[in-house]
């Protein structure tokens, strides 16, 4: 058997079903509790009281869990596409700029400027980083 080209993405499962299950089982219980009780016609006690809050809190529970599960699913899925789009645009760019036949079209990564070379596409009301100012400005503020 080969193995599938892209590593699969980390999905909640074993531990979270587990508790998700756990959590059903005991609302069974308790359920079961309560029916039986129930079925047997005496007043409603303390014990009425017990199964019946024990079957409520425990199907909240199981059903929170359930959800919760679901959402991490869901993420895990959609973030494991993102990966898969963001390694693919990589790639292609990186392709492209392979294959480019004229330098032209291949948009250049942003270097800094060179020892001699200044920016000269500033607007009138610009900052200028303390980088771009150079070594001569530098002397002059510590004065």
């Amino acid at each position: 058997m080969t193995e599938p080209d892209r590593p699969v993405p980390h999905r909640p499962g074993a531990v979270s079903l587990f508790f998700v299950a756990k959590a059903g089982v005991f609302a069974l219980g308790f359920w079961v509790w309560l029916l039986v009780l129930a079925v047997q016609g005496d007043p409603a006690t303390g014990v009425h009281l017990i199964a019946a809050t024990g079957a409520i809190c425990t199907t909240l529970v199981g059903v929170v869990l359930g959800a919760r599960m679901a959402l991490q699913r869901n993420a895990a899925l959609r973030h494991a596409e993102v990966k898969r789009l963001l390694v693919d645009i990589s790639w292609n760019a990186f392709a492209a700029a392979g294959n480019a036949d004229q330098p032209a079209k291949v948009v250049p990564f942003p270097s800094p400027p060179q020892d001699g070379e200044r920016v000269t596409n500033r607007g009138p009301g610009d900052r200028v980083s303390m980088l771009d100012r150079g070594d001569r400005n530098r002397g002059e503020r510590r004065r």
